[in-house]
């Protein structure tokens, strides 16, 4: 089977809808255009699907992304929703949840993945929304960070250290050096 990239432009979106992705990221209203395109540059390079909830603190139109140098773009599994409900919805409601926070003393290192899991990010100023925090309190993860003078990690990094733990749980054997 051809790449779907390969393929005329309105073949593509049906296939991209059919590939399932190794793992789901989901930003909630992220700000910094230059993450969401690193964190979909790692999407790309692993297989996982990006989903961005609105707002969003940029355009994601052509010329903005070809101004970022998001040349990888069109070969992103990538959804776009206009607010939670919306995700929720067009997503059959998924279950496994994962909500990174800084906010909870439970550690992504005692999680189990399983691919197919939806990975949780809130925008770099101000974390998840409070309502999400409360819905899903039982479904938050933290990443330690040791060091004591930094209150997050940059949201892109925080990202590639989920990932790569479920991917580290799940396929690493099957995704060694190429």
């Amino acid at each position: 089977m051809p790449s779907p990239f390969s393929l005329p432009g309105f073949v593509r979106p049906f296939l991209l809808l059919m590939m399932k992705p190794c793992y789901n990221i989901v930003l909630v209203a992220p700000e910094i255009p230059q993450n969401t395109g690193t964190i979909g540059r790692l999407c790309v390079c692993t297989d996982a699907a990006l989903h961005l909830i609105k707002p969003l603190g940029f355009s994601l139109d052509e010329a903005h992304l070809r101004r970022a140098g998001l040349d990888y773009w069109p070969h992103l599994h990538w959804h776009l929703y206009d607010d939670w409900e919306d995700f929720l919805q067009r997503n059959g409601h998924p279950t496994r949840l994962f909500f990174c926070s800084t906010k909870t003393s439970q550690s992504i290192y005692d999680q189990t993945f399983a691919e197919g899991d939806w990975l949780i990010f809130g925008n770099e100023g101000h974390g998840l929304p409070h309502a999400l925090y409360e819905r899903y309190a039982d479904q938050l993860y933290t990443i330690p960070m040791p060091g004591e003078h930094a209150r997050s990690h940059n949201l892109a990094n925080a990202v590639s250290i989920a990932l790569y733990e479920a991917l580290r749980q799940t396929r690493w054997q099957s995704h060694a050096a190429r």
